[in-house]
């Protein structure tokens, strides 16, 4: 297994990583690392609420539904305090993203929050969206996946402290698409990506002479 590099608290400007990966599991492993013990150790930041895994796709082996899954084991372990609605575990403490537009909650596609209860006799979820309480009965719980995890495509428009990014050839398609570009501009003060060098070569030349990227073209020149 390659080494992981020596990642160093954040400075002024968005700090750069590229973490080798030469398979979908190895690079599952590595990001599950990152998000749970490395970067929180090494910068500070909180694995849950500052963190997030921007992926090019939902589907595969380090696409957002089956990474959702790994982080939620090893960030939240769901206590007896839990529900399971529509393939999902929900449980106090799970970071969530609405899916859907609801008006009528105020909640909107995109929007991520933190669970704060789950109420089994009462059949509720409550969800803190930015300080602001909202109940969902568990037959609502179909607008609402996990959301350590994400695709780039529901980002956009948002920013985080620090971005986790797979980059993999399985992804040629999404990479052609400039994804990831969108996914690495997320990130506020710390970006990392994880995969295989030739896939973050497609990225780069896809994205030729944008400024973000200028450490990733040294890198690759090396």
């Amino acid at each position: 297994m390659s080494p992981m590099p020596d990642l160093a608290p954040p400075t002024g400007e968005t700090d750069f990583y590229f973490v080798p990966a030469a398979d979908p599991e190895q690079a599952v492993q590595r990001i599950v690392e990152l998000v749970s013990t490395r970067i929180p150790r090494r910068c500070g930041f909180d694995p849950i609420r500052d963190i997030q895994v921007l992926c090019p796709m939902n589907r595969g082996g380090v696409g957002a539904r089956s990474l959702n899954i790994e982080l939620q084991a090893a960030l939240n372990p769901a206590g007896d305090n839990k529900v399971e609605r529509f393939g999902w575990t929900f449980a106090p403490g799970e970071k969530v993203m609405q899916i859907e537009n609801d008006y009528e909650k105020d909640v909107y596609n995109g929007d991520i929050g933190m669970i704060e209860d789950v109420d089994i006799d009462e059949g509720e979820v409550v969800v803190d969206f930015d300080g602001r309480s909202v109940t969902f009965v568990f037959g609502e719980l179909d607008t609402v996946v996990p959301a350590y995890a994400a695709t780039i495509h529901k980002s956009q428009g948002s920013e985080y402290p620090a971005v986790v990014i797979p980059v993999m050839t399985q992804h040629y398609a999404m990479l052609q698409r400039n994804l990831i570009y969108t996914g690495v501009t997320r990130g506020r003060k710390l970006l990392v990506l994880v995969g295989q060098k030739k896939a973050v070569a497609i990225a780069v030349k896809n994205v030729s002479g944008r400024r973000r990227w200028s450490k990733l073209d040294e890198w690759l020149g090396r």
